[in-house]
């Protein structure tokens, strides 16, 4: 943790996607982290996080992972209306770039994260996307592309941590054959999607989970994996869906159980010298500035990690 800052990326396009009024995913909530971000954070002496970067991955990359017709498909404009619909976006080409960048992104997080011990991608945790159709608002699973972007660069084995409070369906079929990339989903059983393949370690709870339980679990089942696997990175996919007040989650999370998790998670890997690359992931409020305060728990837990460790190596 050589590095004086906590990387972090960005990129507008994040936000800069046109959809219709009514839509349901947040699409401004990335810009309004980013703007929190800076003022909170970035007039400090030192500046605790890097400049915001962007960094776009080529088709040919996605297609070691995706169905390269399914691909093409997305990059022409010339998927199915039914695909589209599945998605849940319409096409354009702001749609390509924004998730060529976004699945850049996250592979970028896991350049920085193996090199710094933390790095953060304010987008990110798109785990709906299957290998040859994307779901729910996910086009690409940047997750696996970059698990299998970090086995690239030298890592043995990748952990994902998916902390959304929807089941990671796409990364479970999409990494059934790969033993060098864990799976992980602690989320809502009755919930969207309907059918949930098996990760490595699922842990479903019921509607209406509150702090106890899901920390408890939480806790339980990332403790287990990273001794049964000892893995070079951690993928978290620190969705904030979970929190009470959420328009698509169904459990009872508080602000303060985000924190915790969030630090919790961050601590215990930093004391095993596990690199974490972390994705803001999923979070739904009409409100779309509403989020902010939640999205801040993962921004905010690793500040204070950063700091309390280099106050150690000193």
């Amino acid at each position: 943790m050589h590095q004086t800052k906590i990387p972090l990326i960005y990129h507008p396009s994040y936000s800069s996607l046109a959809l219709p009024e009514d839509h349901r995913y947040p699409i401004n909530k990335y810009r309004f982290l980013y703007q929190a971000i800076k003022s909170k954070y970035f007039h400090l002496e030192g500046h605790p996080f890097t400049e915001p970067k962007s960094k776009a991955v080529s088709s040919d990359i996605i297609a070691k992972t995706h169905c390269p017709a399914y691909v093409e498909s997305l990059m022409k404009g010339t998927l199915p209306a039914a695909k589209l619909r599945r998605i849940g976006f319409p096409w354009s080409e702001a749609l390509t770039q924004r998730t060529l960048t976004s699945t850049g992104g996250t592979c970028l997080a896991v350049e920085q994260a193996l090199e710094c011990g933390i790095a953060i991608h304010l987008s990110g945790g798109y785990h709906h996307a299957h290998y040859d159709y994307g779901s729910g608002f996910c086009v690409f699973n940047d997750l696996v592309i970059a698990a299998k972007h970090a086995l690239e660069l030298g890592a043995e084995k990748v952990l994902i941590v998916d902390s959304d409070v929807h089941h990671g369906d796409g990364t479970a079929t999409l990494t059934e054959n790969e033993p060098a990339i864990v799976t992980l989903s602690v989320h809502c059983d009755k919930n969207f999607p309907a059918r949930k393949p098996a990760s490595d370690f699922d842990v479903p709870l019921l509607k209406g989970t509150e702090d106890e339980e899901f920390l408890i679990s939480f806790k339980q089942v990332v403790d287990l994996a990273l001794r049964i696997h000892q893995p070079d990175l951690v993928i978290f996919d620190a969705g904030v869906d979970i929190h009470e007040q959420d328009e698509l989650g169904f459990f009872n999370i508080t602000l303060s159980g985000i924190l915790e998790r969030d630090q919790w998670l961050l601590d215990t890997c930093m004391n095993q010298d596990i690199p974490v690359a972390c994705v803001v992931g999923g979070g739904y409020r009409s409100q779309h500035e509403q989020l902010v305060p939640i999205h801040m728990c993962l921004i905010d837990s690793a500040y204070q990690v950063w700091s309390r460790r280099k106050k150690e190596q000193k």
